[in-house]
């Protein structure tokens, strides 16, 4: 199902490879036998609510709550020709209870779930080579959920000056999404063949009526060029356009009009986003360090928006880091949203979804990371352990906690 995602980023520095160019001249002493590089366990704890759920057209409840897992193991091996090769297994497990979710078929206990669980594995490999600077990669990755199964995969290429103070990234991938359409149970078909009554189904698991079901495939690419400014500041330039088509609208999402009509939410069936974004990170001594980072962003929707980021790890000791981070968002809002009961029937395209709508919001948390000599806990191979916490503010009366825990293993 739907959800809102909050992305909360735990590091963002300048991705320049200095580590590459350390192995350039040991390279023949390298074991060339497949070994473990790292492993990271995150776990994550998020809960939302609000009074504009676009399930029930852009009013009733929102809230949710969301318990998620993902794991990743990072192999790497050296070849004959002194490049190294990165394997990375990764396995992520979400399972959330939405509200809003059982309201599409609220008579029946063949409606879509209350509760639910997603599933997405990926596999990722890249190969470096600390000579020519350059690290060329691929990724393959799955997701299923209750109304959609997605398959993706992606091609990313970056190459380093020789000085190691500037590098440009190159990333394209492609996701080939299949959803159920599942309609509110009061939108859903009925008629008579063969004698027998026909129900349009409902989606649930047990529904012995079929449904249909739609694509959506999004393409997405990200260029970026970092460079060293000098012994204290980093500045990274990005641009990401995306392109969707297909299924764009939730069916499931109903919209009431002007006059009481009610419909399943109608969108384009493409959509074009341009994000430009630039980020600088300043190191003020040998404790603090600026992390800063802007974006604008618009699509062929009609929305634009503006982001803000802050962020300011300090370092409490040398093995004890807290980063107090702000988030500022403001959007104006999509040329089909208006709220419930404002469409028009002569309307071509319609949704009350408030994700659509202009609004702005905040979010503030910190973060404390702990990275022990001797390992976390006195084991060695637990390099360290962070924990994180942010709370979101929306205009519209939306507001969530998120906590999440990462530990990594080397």
């Amino acid at each position: 199902m739907k959800k809102l995602t909050l992305a909360i980023g735990l590091y963002m520095g300048v991705l320049l490879s200095a580590s590459a160019q350390k192995t350039a001249d040991t390279s023949n002493y390298q074991s060339r036998k497949l070994k473990v590089e790292e492993i990271n366990i995150v776990s994550s704890y998020y809960h939302q609510d609000g009074n504009n759920s676009a399930v029930t057209g852009g009013i009733g409840t929102e809230k949710l709550t969301d318990f998620g897992n993902t794991f990743d193991i990072r192999f790497s091996k050296w070849d004959s020709k002194a490049r190294q090769h990165f394997f990375t297994f990764e396995l992520g497990v979400d399972a959330y209870s939405s509200a809003s979710s059982d309201k599409i078929d609220p008579y029946t206990v063949s409606s879509a779930s209350m509760t639910d669980k997603r599933i997405y594995p990926s596999l990722a490999w890249s190969v470096n080579n600390a000579k020519k600077g350059t690290t060329f990669g691929a990724v393959a990755s799955y997701s299923t959920e209750y109304d959609y199964k997605s398959y993706g995969t992606g091609l990313n290429f970056s190459k380093t000056s020789k000085d190691g103070n500037r590098e440009f990234s190159a990333k394209v991938n492609a996701f080939f999404d299949t959803w159920k359409v599942i309609l509110p149970s009061e939108l859903r078909t009925i008629y008579r063949a063969d004698g027998t009554y026909y129900f349009y189904g409902s989606g649930g698991e047990h529904d012995p009526y079929p449904v249909d079901y739609k694509p959506r495939n999004s393409y997405s690419s990200s260029f970026s060029l970092a460079q060293v400014v000098n012994k204290r500041m980093q500045v990274l330039l990005t641009v990401d356009p995306a392109y969707q088509a297909g299924l764009l609208a939730t069916k499931y999402q109903r919209v009431y009009f002007t006059d009481g009509t009610v419909k399943s939410e109608e969108l384009p069936d493409t959509r074009f986003k341009l994000p430009i974004g630039a980020r600088l990170n300043y190191f003020a001594g040998n404790k603090v360090v600026i992390r800063t980072f802007y974006r604008y962003y618009q699509d062929n929707w009609g929305v634009k928006a503006h982001t803000f980021e802050l962020e300011t790890p300090i370092k409490m000791t040398p093995f004890l880091t807290l980063s107090p981070y702000y988030r500022y968002y403001t959007q104006t809002a999509a040329d089909y949203f208006a709220a419930y009961g404002a469409h028009k029937l002569s309307d071509q395209y319609y949704t009350s979804d408030y994700d659509l709508s202009k609004l702005n919001s905040n979010m503030v948390g910190t973060g404390i990371r702990i990275m022990p000599p001797h390992g976390v806990f006195g084991i060695q191979s637990w390099a360290s352990l962070e924990l994180r916490y942010g709370h979101y503010m929306r205009s519209n009366g939306l507001n969530s906690n998120t906590i999440t825990l990462y530990a990594k293993f080397k």
